[in-house]
């Protein structure tokens, strides 16, 4: 995925979820199936996106993520959480639950 598609889609796409990781990161191992499948259950209509860091580096630039894991969501086409490695999942899910609810009505 390029930048510009990249871009595209956080535009296009009502909810994105970025999930940056790296080849030998424990950390982002763990977590991914954690996310996906939280994500899967309570935000369906969210994107989900999984790139490396290291491959991605123009993209990771772009966004600013200098360690793995990190985890950005997108609503509208805008930022709207961040997190990285001390990640709370329960936090996020329900930083995310009244937003994706009014978006989704």
């Amino acid at each position: 995925m390029t930048l510009e598609e990249l871009q595209n889609t956080i535009k296009t796409e009502a909810g994105v979820l970025l999930y940056f990781s790296g080849e030998n990161c424990n950390v982002c191992h763990a977590l991914r199936p954690k996310f996906k499948e939280a994500f899967d259950t309570h935000f369906p209509l969210v994107k989900q996106i999984y790139l490396d860091a290291h491959e991605n580096s123009q993209i990771s630039a772009e966004y600013q993520v200098f360690s793995v894991p990190t985890m950005i969501v997108f609503l509208d086409g805008r930022e709207f959480a961040r997190e990285g490695r001390n990640v709370s999942l329960y936090q996020l899910i329900a930083q995310l639950s009244r937003p994706y609810e009014i978006m989704n009505l």
